[in-house]
C-alpha cells in the first residue's frame, strides 16, 4: 500500500498517528494515483487521510495524495489549479462554487455512474439533487449540515445567564449576550461573535424577513436597506458590548481555529453543524448548539438543510472510474463512512445513518440530535448562487469591518453592499 501526502506541514503528524510510516515517500508509484484537495481543520484532515488509507487497505494499487487549505486560500488554490490544466481528480466542493465550476465543463458529470458504480440512490432526491447542475449530476453530497450558533457551554454556565434556546429571537439573543459580558468572568470576554460579516447569518435574518440573498433570476433578492437594518442590530449590539469589539473580531478569518469561540474572545460564534466536531476538537471547554435566533414566533423560517460540502471529480481526471470509485465508497461503505463520521455533516445515506448511530460519540451525536430537531421547521433550500456570488462573501466581510470601525454608518454600509454585490453579479 502505498499513499503520499502533500503539505507535509499539515498532514505528516496525522499520518504517523494513523500508521502510515514515511507517507511511502521514495516507493515505486501505485497503478492510479490520484489527487484530492480538501479545505478544512486538522481534524478534517486527520479524518480524511484516515478514510484515504482504509480505501487503500482495500485498493492496494492505489495511491491517494491530499492536499488541505484553509477557507479562503483553498480556492485560490483550485482556481489557479484548474486554470492550469492541473486540477485535482477529486476535488472538495461547496454548493456556491459547483455551479460556477460545472457550467465551465471543468467538473465531471457522474449521472452515468448513478446505480452502477454510484449507489446513492438511498440519499433521497432531496440530497442527490444538491449536487445536480441543469439537470445533471456533478457533485455527491458528504453530509447534511445547517447553520447553528457554537456555545462555549462553560463559560456561559460561569455567568448565571439563562442558556440560550432554538426559540430565542434575535432580540433575545442580543440581551442575553449582553448580560453575559456583563458578568465579566472571563478577561476581555464578550457574549457574541460580531456576526455582521457573516454571510449564512445574513441569509438567515434575510430569509425571516421574506427577503433573500439571490433570487431565481440570479439578480440579489434584498434592498440597501435591508443590509442597512442589518449592520444597524450589530452596531447596536457593539454599543451595548453584547459582541466583540471591531479589533477583536477582525481577527477571525473565517476558520475554526480564528472563531471567537476558539480564540477565547467570545461565548457564542455562528459557524455550520459540521463544524462543531471541529470546534470541539480545538477547545477544552464543553461546547454545545442552538439554532440561530428567529424574527419572531409569526416569522417566516430562516435556516435550511443544505449539503456541508460535495465531492467533485476532474472533467480532465485521468481515473474517472477510480475517482467515482472513492468518491461511493466515502459515502456508502461502513469503513469511509466511520473514518469522517459526522465531521463533514450528517450522512445522506439512510443506510450509513443506521451504521454509525449505535457508535457516536458525543460530539456526533449532539449534531444528529441538532439536525433531526431542526428538520420540522426548516425552510426550502434556496436557489444556486450565480455566478460572481463568490465575491460577495468576502465583500460582506470586508464592508461589515468598515461599519464596525465607523469608517461607514450602517446605512452607508448596506448601499455600498447593495450595490457592488450587484455589480459583481453582472460582471459573473
Amino acid at each position: 500500500m502505498t499513499l503520499t501526502i502533500d503539505r507535509r506541514s499539515l498532514l505528516v503528524g496525522a499520518a504517523t498517528a494513523f500508521g502510515l510510516g514515511t507517507l511511502g515517500l521514495g516507493r515505486a508509484a501505485a497503478a492510479t494515483s490520484m489527487r484530492f484537495l480538501w479545505w478544512g481543520s486538522k481534524e478534517r484532515s486527520d479524518r480524511t487521510l484516515k478514510a484515504i488509507k482504509a480505501y487503500s487497505d482495500k485498493h492496494s494499487d492505489v495511491t491517494i495524495a491530499g492536499e488541505s487549505f484553509g477557507w479562503d486560500n483553498y480556492w485560490t488554490r483550485l482556481a489557479t489549479q484548474t486554470a492550469g490544466g492541473n486540477a485535482p481528480d477529486l476535488i472538495q466542493m461547496d454548493y456556491r462554487y459547483i455551479f460556477e465550476y460545472a457550467r465551465r465543463g471543468t467538473l465531471l458529470d457522474l449521472s452515468p455512474y448513478m446505480g452502477k458504480a454510484l449507489t446513492i440512490d438511498d440519499f433521497g432526491a432531496a440530497n442527490i439533487d444538491s449536487g445536480k447542475v441543469d439537470g445533471k449530476l456533478y457533485g455527491v453530497n458528504l453530509g447534511v449540515n445547517s447553520s447553528i450558533v457554537i456555545i462555549n457551554k462553560d463559560a456561559w454556565a460561569e455567568t448565571g445567564v439563562a442558556p440560550l434556546t432554538d426559540d430565542m429571537t434575535w432580540e433575545q439573543y442580543g440581551e442575553a449576550c449582553a448580560k453575559v459580558t456583563a458578568a465579566r468572568k472571563r478577561r476581555a470576554f464578550y457574549g457574541s461573535v460580531d456576526g455582521s460579516g457573516v454571510e449564512p447569518a445574513l441569509e438567515c435574518w434575510l430569509r425571516q424577513r421574506g427577503k433573500a440573498l439571490y433570487n431565481n433570476d440570479g439578480n440579489i433578492g434584498f434592498t440597501a436597506k435591508d443590509i442597512g437594518d442589518w449592520f444597524a442590530y450589530w452596531a447596536d449590539l457593539r454599543k451595548e458590548k453584547a459582541c466583540v469589539p471591531a479589533d477583536i473580531q477582525a481577527l477571525d478569518q473565517l476558520t475554526i481555529e480564528t472563531g471567537m469561540v476558539s480564540l477565547g474572545k467570545a461565548a457564542t460564534s455562528f459557524a455550520h453543524s459540521n463544524q462543531f466536531i471541529g470546534y470541539q476538537a480545538i477547545n477544552k471547554d464543553k461546547l454545545t448548539i442552538t439554532s440561530y435566533p428567529i424574527k419572531g414566533s409569526d416569522g417566516q423560517p430562516g435556516q435550511y438543510l443544505k449539503p456541508s460540502m460535495l465531492i467533485s471529480i476532474s472533467a480532465n481526471s485521468a481515473n474517472k472510474d477510480a475517482a467515482v470509485d472513492f468518491a461511493n465508497f466515502l459515502v456508502e461503505d461502513p469503513d469511509g463512512a466511520k473514518a469522517l463520521g459526522a465531521e463533514r455533516g450528517v450522512p445522506a445515506s439512510e443506510k450509513i445513518r443506521s451504521v454509525l448511530k449505535p457508535d457516536l460519540d458525543a460530539n456526533s451525536k449532539e449534531i444528529f440530535d441538532y439536525i433531526e430537531r431542526l428538520t420540522p421547521k426548516v425552510g426550502k433550500l434556496p436557489p444556486p448562487p450565480p455566478n460572481g456570488a463568490g465575491e460577495n462573501s468576502f465583500l460582506l466581510k470586508k464592508v461589515a469591518e468598515e461599519v464596525a470601525f465607523a469608517r461607514s454608518s450602517p446605512e452607508e454600509g448596506g448601499a455600498k453592499f447593495a450595490e457592488q454585490a450587484a455589480s459583481n453579479l453582472k460582471r459573473g
